[in-house]
């Protein structure tokens, strides 16, 4: 004889508390659920770039002490032109006018462009360079007009830069200040900046392109805030329709849904409990929380009506739902929350969070859960027949009989179907590639990446790589060794396919000495012995009282920048340019001389917080492997049983993986997340399989194929319900315009859809190939007390109102 355990008391009085509490609790959730809702509606949007690499990273400080004397290298906006019709008189005069609008607007610091346009002129009284516009304004002449734009291509400082000599395209470089473009002001500026350029289009008929970083982030930002409303309703429609399909019932319905948007109001306050902001990843979370919270209730709901339907006793039905169901819903949300929570350790700031909220709130659902739904269905009537008809629903029964048959029959077939399956997506899985974009999350047929694309045609790109020199003293940037040995690199440079013409102070000091040679185009190159003295001289008179060169070289003139800006190539591409292209290079340049380069800015971090991004999910997804095998391991003290219920939910990410290498999905940030998090949810399946299949076990005498046909039967249908709901769910994602998103969508539902077969068909098969059913009479694993292990005519001997068992019969005996 035994005595029921520690864990089944516990449940048994927890059925207890809440049915007898069940107002008192009630209103705890309304109150708790008011003041997150106060929260709520305190959340606001991020628009700070996310920090991926970690403040004590060499390149990180390096990049940050770069800002702090250089400022922000990516706060660029960029409009531009390849129309020939733009240089006609009234065309280029609206065009000037455009340039001059973007300058007067709150938040731009300086605006760079063909009309505005200045040229360098020397003053030989005072030995310094002073500078004059080339367009003071706009002849009514055309033959005017073309000698001016002559002599404007004439000034080699800015051909490459906003100027294309070969084909005549020009643009608009318009610099936004740091607190516009890290604040909600950064949409409205861009939205100023995009009706003038909507104005000149309409008035000229030229077509503008916009690109930049800021107005990339500006458009996220809008479209994030815009999907997360629309995917709310998306979720909740879908999930509310599914449920009314299979429960047909308006209260079976409803009160998941309440039980639903209680947590998304959760949702939202804990983001600002928490001070965080809403981002790409945190802003599907209340959608996901949808998704994955409905599960419940269908487990819930089913049990409940399995229970009603037995004996026809609404009180005693739901209070068994809570012994039955309640431990394996905890731990089946707990290795959810896993999948989700082990984001939370990584070093990445925006999936730490992205974790942590969606842990916290997942196991919020099981406790809302297990509250709301047996409290609000004790008020209401037990089901109607028509509300039990689902319990019988004869081409549900049919997929499972069929299915029940198959594993029986065929479980050696299922296994070589498998082995060849997993064969084949190991051979995809070797395709795999990592590789991400700067630009990565718009379609390729939206008008920022077109957009993108003619810049990158037109001006080799527009994502900043900044390199530093350090000369090694003081006023280093002088000498004109120095500056022999920069230019060198700085040809190096420009020769290279995808990167722009550079900008330092040795393009100024070739630019004065066409200055100081009336502007002569012939004279664009640094100085040779005989005139070094001249131009030298204009030059250290400007640096001393003019702030021309302060964006280039530090007060002292030992370090000065080089900018570039080159294309949006690919992680790969981009990684093996930078280190294989431009490092040896620098290396062989300055390995004889006293100045020390290193190469840096937005791309570069880009580069790095991408393969540490990756590094950080491969381990998530590793840590959620070892948490959760522990758990199994609590779960059923039984090695054998662990492998068996583990296998089933790896082979749907091998497949995943495999998937990914077939249709050229690269691993990249939002698609190495979805691991870690189908792991945490598919495991599901298992656990609940095997708590009902450990049942029968002891009610079928230990007879593992009567077992298996059981749990299929009766676990089968809630399993089904949930992946239907689940694949549902996730798969509204691929609506989004992020790739990311989509990709989430797309490989999650996936993976999940392949673990509910896995677990339905392969997880059966190898319990009737490899489990002998003995178990020790002695020994009770956390698994057998998930649902009672005793049998249905034990319940008639049960007090419900003294739910201590003493002295019972036990069924081993």
């Amino acid at each position: 004889m035994i005595t029921f355990v520690p864990v089944f008391k516990m449940w048994d009085k927890l059925s207890y508390i809440i049915i007898k509490f069940r107002l008192p609790l009630l209103i705890i959730l309304g109150l708790v659920t008011v003041f997150m809702a106060y929260k709520a509606v305190q959340v606001t949007m991020s628009y700070n770039l996310a920090k991926v690499v970690p403040k004590d990273d060499p390149d990180m400080i390096v990049f940050e002490a770069f800002k702090e004397q250089f400022g922000e290298d990516g706060n660029i906006v960029a409009l531009a032109i390849k129309d020939s019709a733009v240089y006609q008189v009234d065309n280029f005069r609206k065009f000037k006018y455009l340039s001059d609008e973007i300058a007067t607007l709150e938040g731009i610091t300086e605006v760079i462009s063909l009309p505005a346009m200045q040229k360098m002129m020397k003053d030989t009284k005072v030995k310094k360079f002073y500078l004059e516009p080339i367009f003071p304004e706009i002849p009514d002449s055309q033959e005017k007009l073309d000698s001016m734009l002559a002599f404007a291509l004439d000034q080699k400082f800015y051909s490459g830069q906003i100027i294309n000599p070969e084909n005549g395209a020009i643009m608009i470089l318009a610099g936004i200040d740091k607190v516009y473009a890290n604040s909600k002001k950064r949409i409205h500026l861009i939205d100023d900046i995009h009706m003038l350029g909507k104005l000149f289009t309409e008035s000229t008929g030229i077509d503008l392109h916009y690109v930049g970083l800021p107005f990339v982030r500006a458009v996220i930002v809008v479209k994030v805030k815009r999907e997360m409303q629309m995917f709310v309703l998306l979720s909740v429609l879908i999930t509310g329709l599914i449920m009314l399909l299979f429960f047909r019932s308006k209260t079976a319905v409803i009160f998941p849904l309440l039980i639903i948007g209680v947590i998304v109001i959760w949702v939202l306050g804990t983001i600002v409990l928490m001070q965080y902001k809403i981002t790409l990843l945190t802003g599907v979370i209340p959608s996901i929380i949808v998704i994955i919270g409905i599960p419940n209730s269908i487990y819930l709901l089913n049990k409940y009506h399995q229970e009603y339907n037995l004996h026809k006793d609404k009180s005693r039905a739901i209070r068994k739902v809570i012994q039955k169901i309640g431990v394996v819903t905890l731990i089946t949300n707990a290795t959810t929350a896993v999948g989700f929570g082990v984001l939370g350790f990584t070093d990445v700031s925006i999936l730490k969070e992205f974790g942590i909220v969606a842990a916290i709130n997942i196991m919020a659902t099981f406790v809302v859960s297990i509250i709301l739904l047996p409290s609000v269905f004790s008020y209401l009537p037990p089901p109607s027949w028509k509300h039990l008809k689902h319990l019988s629903f004869k081409p549900l029964d049919k997929i499972l009989t069929g299915l029940d048959l198959l594993v029986h029959r065929y479980k050696y077939p299922i296994f070589f179907v498998t082995g060849v399956v997993i064969v084949l997506a190991l051979v995809g899985l070797y395709r795999v590639k990592a590789i991400a974009f700067m630009v990565d999350d718009i379609p390729e047929d939206s008008q920022i990446k077109k957009d993108l694309y003619f810049f990158e045609n037109n001006f080799s790109g527009i994502m900043p790589l900044e390199i530093i020199i350090d000369t090694g003293r003081p006023k280093g940037v002088h000498d004109l060794k120095n500056l022999t040995v920069i230019d060198e690199f700085e040809q190096f440079l420009q020769d290279q396919k995808y990167i722009s013409k550079p900008v330092s102070v040795v393009s100024f000091i070739k630019a004065m000495r066409q200055a100081f040679y009336n502007n002569n185009p012939d004279w664009y190159s640094l100085p040779n012995k005989r005139d070094r003295n001249f131009i030298l001289r204009y030059f250290n008179k400007e640096g001393e009282e003019s702030s021309l060169l302060s964006a280039f070289v530090d007060s002292t003139n030992q370090i000065m920048r080089i900018s570039l800006k080159v294309a949006d190539i690919g992680s790969d591409r981009m990684d093996s340019l930078i280190n294989n292209v431009i490092v040896p290079k620098k290396e062989e340049v300055f390995k004889d001389t006293k100045m020390k380069a290193t190469i840096t800015g937005t791309t570069l971090l880009f580069i790095k917080g991408n393969n540490f991004l990756v590094s950080n999910l491969k381990f998530s997804f590793l840590l959620a492997f070892f948490i959760i095998a522990i758990i199994m391991g609590m779960l059923f003290a039984n090695l054998r049983m662990i492998i068996i219920s583990l296998i089933p939910n790896i082979i749907p990410l091998v497949i995943t993986a495999g998937i990914m290498g077939f249709a050229g999905i690269p691993l990249k940030p939002s698609t190495a997340i979805v691991f870690s998090i189908a792991f945490g949810i598919s495991v599901d399946y298992a656990i609940h399989f095997l708590a009902k299949y450990r049942q029968e076990l002891f009610s079928s005498n230990f007879f593992v194929p009567v077992a298996v046909s059981k749990a299929l039967r009766e676990i089968g249908p809630s399993m089904i319900y949930t992946s239907v709901v689940l694949f549902a769910g996730f798969i509204i994602f691929t609506f989004s315009d992020f790739g990311g998103t989509v990709a989430l969508g797309f490989l999650t539902s996936t993976t999940l859809f392949i673990s509910l077969l896995t677990n339905l068909i392969l997880l059966p098969a190898l319990l009737l190939a490899f489990d002998d059913g003995k178990r020790k009479k002695d020994m009770h694993p956390l698994i057998e007390q998930t649902d009672n292990v005793y049998k249905e005519e034990d319940d008639e001997e049960i007090d419900v109102e003294q739910i201590e068992v003493k002295n019972k019969t036990s069924m081993l005996d």
